[in-house]
C-alpha cells in the first residue's frame, strides 16, 4: 500500500509532465481531478491517433501496393527496350554493313574529295583571284573537314570552283576592291588582275595578304620601266600590251623590290665607301678637262701642219717652229739642242694630270680593300656577340665588305681606261714634234 508521501510524490510529479492548467490547484483534491482530467483528455487523443493511424495504415498499404505494381509494369518495359535495342543494334549492324556496301566507290569519292579540297584550299587562300571572289576558300575549308558525304549540289560547285580557277588563271579582269595604300588607309579602287601572277592599280604594283585578304600597295615600287608597262595595260581597253609577270604569285616581286636600290648600297658602303666616291668624281674631273686640252690641242697641232710657214704660240708644234726660226746660220748640232730643248718645254703641258689619274686609279681598289678587311672584322664581331643564327645581323659587315671593293673596281677600271687614253694622245702629240724636228734637222742637213 503506497503512503502518503509517495502518493503526492507520484502526484506531483504527474502534475509537472502534464501541460499546466489555467489555473493554479488550491488544495491536493483540487490537484487530483486535474489530474484526472488531463488523463481522460490524453486517452481521447490516443484513440484518435490510433484511430488516424489504422485510416493511413491502410492507405499506404494500398499505395505501396500501386506502388509494386508500377515497379513491375517498368520492369517488364524496360526487358521489352533491352530486347528492342538488340533487336535494333542487330537490324542496324545489318544496315551499315549493306550501306557500306553500297557506298562502295562513293567513299572513295568522298576521300578524294575533301583530300583535294584540302589541298586546294592552300591554293585558293593564296590565290589572286580569290581578291575577286571572296570566300572561295572558307567553303573549301568546310568540305574538307566535312563528316557526311557530299551531295550533288557541293560537288557541282566544287568542281565549278577548280573550273573558275583555272580559267581565271589566264583572263586579265578589271573589278573594285580594297587596296590598303602605303599610308595604311584602305580605299576603293579599280584593280587589274594579271592572271594569278600580279595585280595593278594605276601604275602601282600590288600585292596580296592571304591572311587579311586585301591587296596593298608595294612600299617600293619595281623599276619606272616596269611600271610604265602596268600603266599602259591599265589604260589598254583591247588588244595585246607587254606586261611583267610574277610566275611565282608575288614572292619574286616582293623580293625583288626589297632589293636595295644604288643609293641605298652606297649608304652600305659607309665612309670608305664616299672617299672611292669622292676619289673617282676627282679622277673624271681631271681626265674630263686634260682630255678636253688633249683634243684642242691635237686640232691646233693638225692646223698647224696644213700651215707650216705660219707658225703660231697657240700650239705646241707652232712654238717648237717659232723657237728655231731665228737660228738660220747656226749649226746643225745646236739646232738639235734648240730642238729638244723646245721639245722638253712642251711634255709638261701635255702630260700634265697623267700622273695623278694613274695614282687615283691605283689608290681606289685599295681602299676598297680596306673597305672590304674593315666590313669582315665588323662581320666577325658580329658572330663573336651574336652567332650565327640571325644572318641579318651580319648583313651590315657583309655589305660594306663587299660594296667598298665593287666601289674600288668601278672607280679604278674607268681611270685606267682614261689615263691610257690620256697616254696615248699626248704620245701622239710628242711624236709630232719628235717628226717635225727632226725633217727640221733633215733639211737644214741637206742645205749644208
Amino acid at each position: 500500500m503506497m503512503t502518503m508521501p509517495r502518493l503526492l510524490t507520484a502526484a506531483l510529479a504527474v502534475f509537472i509532465a502534464l501541460p499546466a492548467p489555467a489555473d493554479h490547484p488550491i488544495n491536493l483534491d483540487h490537484l487530483l481531478r486535474q489530474v484526472k482530467e488531463a488523463s481522460s483528455r490524453e486517452a481521447v487523443l490516443r484513440k484518435e491517433r490510433e484511430q488516424r493511424f489504422l485510416a493511413e495504415q491502410a492507405d499506404r498499404e494500398q499505395l505501396l501496393a500501386t506502388m509494386r505494381a508500377a515497379v513491375k509494369r517498368e520492369r517488364a518495359r524496360g526487358d521489352a527496350l533491352k530486347q528492342r535495342f538488340k533487336t535494333n543494334e542487330a537490324e542496324l549492324q545489318t544496315l551499315e554493313t549493306d550501306l557500306g556496301e553500297r557506298t562502295g566507290n562513293l567513299g572513295e569519292l568522298f576521300g578524294t574529295v575533301r583530300q583535294t579540297a584540302n589541298d586546294l584550299h592552300a591554293t585558293f587562300r593564296e590565290s589572286l583571284v580569290s581578291t575577286q571572289f571572296p570566300g572561295r576558300a572558307e567553303w573549301l575549308d568546310g568540305l574538307a573537314s566535312a563528316r557526311k558525304l557530299p551531295d550533288i549540289t557541293e560537288l557541282e560547285r566544287f568542281w565549278l570552283l577548280m573550273q573558275q580557277e583555272i580559267g581565271e588563271s589566264g583572263q586579265v579582269a578589271r573589278f573594285t576592291g580594297e587596296v590598303t595604300g602605303t599610308d595604311g588607309i584602305a580605299r576603293p579602287q579599280e584593280v587589274l588582275r594579271i592572271g594569278v601572277f600580279d595585280a595593278v592599280a594605276d601604275d602601282r604594283y600590288l600585292q596580296f595578304h592571304p591572311d587579311s585578304g586585301r591587296l596593298a600597295e608595294l612600299s617600293r615600287q619595281p623599276a619606272r620601266r616596269d611600271r610604265a608597262l602596268a600603266a599602259k595595260l591599265a589604260a589598254a581597253q583591247n588588244g595585246h600590251r607587254p606586261m611583267v609577270i610574277d610566275p611565282s604569285r608575288g614572292a619574286l616581286l616582293g623580293l625583288l623590290v626589297q632589293a636595295p636600290n644604288l643609293e641605298e648600297r652606297i649608304h652600305q658602303a659607309g665612309l670608305i665607301g664616299y672617299l672611292i666616291i669622292v676619289l673617282g668624281v676627282a679622277g673624271l674631273l681631271i681626265v674630263t678637262w686634260r682630255l678636253f686640252y688633249l683634243t684642242t690641242t691635237a686640232r691646233r697641232v693638225r692646223q698647224q701642219l696644213r700651215e707650216p710657214d705660219s707658225p703660231s704660240e697657240h700650239n705646241p708644234l707652232g712654238r717648237v717652229l717659232l723657237a728655231v726660226t731665228d737660228l738660220r746660220a747656226t749649226a746643225t748640232e745646236t739646232l738639235e739642242l734648240q730642238l729638244d730643248e723646245a721639245i722638253l718645254r712642251e711634255l709638261p703641258p701635255l702630260g700634265r694630270g697623267q700622273g695623278l689619274v694613274k695614282l687615283l686609279a691605283a689608290t681606289a681598289p685599295l681602299l676598297g680593300l680596306l673597305g672590304t678587311v674593315t666590313g669582315m672584322i665588323v662581320t666577325f664581331q658580329s658572330i663573336s656577340l651574336f652567332g650565327t643564327g640571325d644572318p641579318r645581323l651580319m648583313a651590315s659587315g657583309i655589305s660594306q665588305a663587299l660594296m667598298t671593293t665593287v666601289l674600288g673596281l668601278v672607280v679604278a677600271v674607268p681611270l685606267l681606261f682614261f689615263h691610257n687614253l690620256m697616254a696615248a694622245r699626248s704620245r701622239a702629240l710628242v711624236q709630232i714634234l719628235d717628226e717635225q724636228s727632226a725633217g727640221i734637222v733633215a733639211r737644214r742637213r741637206e742645205r749644208t
